[in-house]
């Protein structure tokens, strides 16, 4: 879920232009990739999740004992590194966000807090 919000947010009002110039930028500093972390670790966050729940449901049905214990250490690894991902995308927003000068925010900034806030929430989640 909250890999769905960081995407949302980083979709919907990631990117925003000014009334002079109908060219789009990153809220985030005018940094693209800041946006482009976000949103690619959000998709790649959300599609694991879907692949491990379908894991979990078929786990019982798995009856070789090394596809569980291989199946188990995947899992295990991907969230030790997906909690890395989070907490280098976590920290790479928040200071993109500080850089950020205040006549390029306009509505968009609570999106973008948002995004910061779920993903720090994520580090710890995964």
């Amino acid at each position: 879920v909250f890999a769905l919000i960081v995407f949302a947010c980083l979709v919907g009002d990631g990117y925003t232009s000014r009334p002079e110039k109908p060219q789009l930028y990153c809220i985030f500093n005018h940094n693209e990739d800041a946006c482009r972390y976000g949103i690619g670790i959000g998709i790649l966050a959300f599609l694991a999740c879907i692949f491990f729940f379908m894991v979990d449901v078929y786990f019982p049905q798995i009856s070789n004992t090394t596809d569980r214990k291989y199946l188990v250490l995947a899992d295990l690894g991907f969230s030790g590194l997906w909690t890395f991902l989070w907490f280098i995308g976590f920290c790479f927003l928040t200071n993109q966000w500080s850089w950020t000068q205040a006549e390029d925010v306009h509505i968009v900034a609570d999106s973008a807090r948002a995004a910061i806030t779920f993903s720090f929430f994520s580090i710890f989640s995964w």
